[in-house]
């Protein structure tokens, strides 16, 4: 038992805590013999007869700077303000606290409950005033010396950072040099992925398509894990937060960059409280050296992935146009309400929520006053597209070829992927085989887990072959690259291409906010009319204004064009026919079909239009009628109507002509026919230019 006087049966009646702290997980899965002293603290607490001994540990690994919460220390006060706690024993006074705070609170307690404060350098009673003065002492320089060491490492490490020879982990794909350069990894397969990576970035414009393309395709990128041995590098699927990661890396743009992030302290319950990894602006980094190693992409290409993937970000609060992601209407993310100066929403309707509608419900949301404007977006959406088909068609040619170019290397990009991919499941093969032959074939137990590892590599080489066949049997397969003349030749057909539905709506979303940087929107509700303002890139604008549906109206509804001429043709002729001139007219159903007999018998039933009548067409005859019954040829007949000399008329161009009966019976019609059927030409006196035949259409 100690003889200090201080230690009185009074205190050792009472419980001794042993208080046990190391400032980093490091510190203390690497600095254990510092553990081994403090613990050691409880037999030096029952030498000074103790009976009770508690141990608080629950702050290894916490800092006692006092802007992180240690809830042992918490505990340790709690305990003291009971007043059952004889003395508190610690390596030094930095283990207690290493803040003002902190430490005189807890020596402010002891001294009220009369609570004796241990170290290996003595006992201290904070209740007598030359004892609370050297530890008032201990605790100031504990303090400073934490702030003295903090500075100097800090500085020194800026220092370094600032020559570009700091090292610190890098991102897959570059390692330490010997040297203490950056270099990339010599692995040619893991260069060759992350190449891939930003290529599919550059393509897509969006950090979720290239995940959705790796995955897709069933790419592999290399990651780092933490494993017994380090960090190891090993092949997997991508998930979102490694493709964000890596284009957000300005290393893999040659650039050094330290001091991205900073910490922020606040006051919470009266006591600081520290957080890191807030990330600072650019320009405000302590440290960026471009050109410092050779990059995946230039700086230029970083500072444009950057500004995509701010545009991106969908759910922040600037009011700014977006980034296509892929959705049924081209809009969305570009317009403007020109009344209140917000995006517009969109929504989706429709039996297959397919049908889009475009309106500003901001200040709805935000205040709870109207809706601003709202309109369906599958004209505003064929109108913008008709624009922007008139901007490109110049380059249409260009374009094609550009991309199918681009398709090419595409799959080229992907067959070399999966080639190097090959060649590292083979080595790996290679390697099982050779520890298993090296093994001894008696030692049962390690060669049956070894055959295990050659067969699963085997069978990794076999998966990865046969992934190989396939993109290469696609390849071949693909359609060639078409030639520039060919190109030329379908270039008028760019609007079919365009409105196929096979085509990637996320590719039209691209092409227009290449060619538009926003489309301001209103309502004129006088006009029944959307009006669109388009800001072009260029820095141009125009103005569309796109017709509204009727109250009752849907865009399918039959054009009043194609209504009209079956209203002037209804009674007078078959369906058939009226289906067959609207054809030709090129006027399509609400849906967008041709014509049939059907279609035609079900819109005029819907208008109350009269069916055919044969008794409207008494003496009228069409023209094949009237070249039956004269014996000759649909083109003799047509001559002769070219030429004046049978009357005839179309109730619409494109219509069956109407005949008389007694037209062709004239004495001059007559005697043209004979003429002809002798073998003679007819004399076509002020004959208009030949007409193509009904006929032949």
């Amino acid at each position: 038992m100690s003889t200090n006087a201080k230690l009185t049966a009074d205190h050792l009646k009472r419980r001794a805590i042993v208080y046990i702290r190391q400032s980093s997980p490091i510190q203390v899965a690497t600095n254990l013999e510092s553990q081994r002293r403090q613990y050691a603290l409880v037999d030096q607490a029952r030498q000074f007869g103790f009976q009770q001994v508690e141990v608080i540990d629950e702050d290894l690994g916490r800092s006692g700077s006092g802007q992180v919460d240690r809830p042992g220390f918490a505990r340790l006060v709690a305990e003291v303000c009971t007043g059952g706690v004889g003395a508190v024993f610690c390596i030094e006074a930095s283990r207690l606290a290493r803040n003002g705070r902190d430490w005189h609170h807890l020596i402010e307690l002891c001294g009220l409950v009369r609570a004796l404060v241990v170290d290996p350098d003595g006992v201290y009673d904070p209740g007598l005033l030359n004892d609370r003065l050297l530890l008032g002492l201990k605790g100031t320089m504990s303090e400073f010396e934490l702030n003295l060491l903090r500075q100097r490492c800090q500085e020194a490490i800026r220092q370094k950072a600032r020559r570009g020879e700091l090292q610190f982990a890098l991102p897959v794909g570059y390692r330490w040099a010997p040297n203490g350069k950056v270099e990339m990894d010599p692995d040619r397969r893991v260069q060759q992925a992350i190449e891939l990576a930003f290529s599919k970035m550059a393509q897509f414009g969006s950090a979720r398509q290239v995940l959705l393309w790796f995955r897709g395709e069933k790419v592999r990128l290399p990651a780092l894990m933490h494993g017994e041995n380090g960090r190891e590098l090993v092949w997997k699927l991508p998930v979102y937060n490694t493709i964000w990661h890596m284009l957000r890396n300005p290393m893999y743009a040659g650039a050094y960059a330290f001091g991205k992030t900073e910490a922020r302290t606040r006051v919470v319950e009266g006591r600081a409280r520290k957080t890191i990894g807030h990330a600072k602006p650019v320009e405000h980094w302590t440290v960026l050296i471009r050109d410092h190693h050779p990059g995946y992409i230039t700086w230029e290409q970083h500072e444009r992935n950057q500004a995509l993937l701010a545009d991106n970000a969908h759910m922040k609060s600037r009011m700014e146009p977006k980034a296509g992601r892929g959705g049924r209407s081209l809009l969305a993310g570009l317009l403007r309400c020109r009344r209140c100066g917000r995006m517009l929403h969109v929504a989706y309707s429709g039996s297959r929520g397919e049908v889009p509608r475009y309106h500003c419900r901001g200040a709805q949301i935000n205040h709870g006053e109207a809706w601003c404007i709202s309109f369906g977006g599958l004209r505003p959406d064929q109108a913008v597209a008709a624009e922007v088909l008139k901007a490109v068609e110049g380059n249409a040619v260009e374009a094609a070829l550009e991309a199918a170019a681009r398709i090419a290397e595409q799959r080229s990009q992907r067959q070399r992927a999966l080639t190097l991919e090959l060649e590292q499941a083979q080595y790996e093969a290679r390697l099982a085989a050779r520890r298993y032959e090296a093994v001894d074939p008696d030692n049962r137990l390690v060669t049956a887990e070894l055959e295990a590892r050659w067969n699963a590599a085997l069978c990794r080489v076999g998966e990865v072959e046969s992934r190989l066949r396939h993109v290469e049997a696609a390849t071949q397969g693909a359609a060639k690259i078409p030639d520039k003349e060919t190109l030329f030749s379908l270039a008028q057909n760019l609007p079919v291409v365009w409105n196929a539905e096979t085509t990637d709506m996320h590719l039209k979303q691209r092409i227009t906010r290449i060619l538009i940087q926003e489309i301001v929107a209103d309502v004129d509700d006088s006009a029944r009319e959307i009006v669109l303002m388009i800001h072009w890139a260029g820095g141009r604008h125009s103005e569309l204004r796109i017709k509204q549906n009727l109250t009752g109206h849907h865009s399918r509804c039959t054009s009043l064009e194609a209504i009209e001429i079956i209203r002037r043709m209804a009674g007078r002729f078959p369906d058939d026919q009226i289906a067959a001139t609207l054809n030709r007219l090129g006027l399509k159903t609400g849906s967008g079909n041709t014509w049939v007999e059907l279609r035609v018998r079900t819109a005029r039933s819907y208008n109350q239009l009269p069916s055919y009548d044969p008794n409207l067409r008494h003496n009228l005859l069409t023209l094949e009628e009237a070249s039956d019954k004269l014996g000759v040829s649909h083109k003799i007949v047509r001559r002769l109507i070219d030429s004046k000399m049978i009357p005839a008329t179309q109730v619409v161009p494109w219509a069956p002509w109407e005949i008389p009966m007694e037209a062709i019976q004239s004495n001059r019609v007559l005697q043209a026919i004979a003429t002809v059927k002798r073998g003679g030409h007819l004399k076509e006196e002020g004959a208009e230019p030949e007409l193509p035949m009904l006929a032949e259409m």
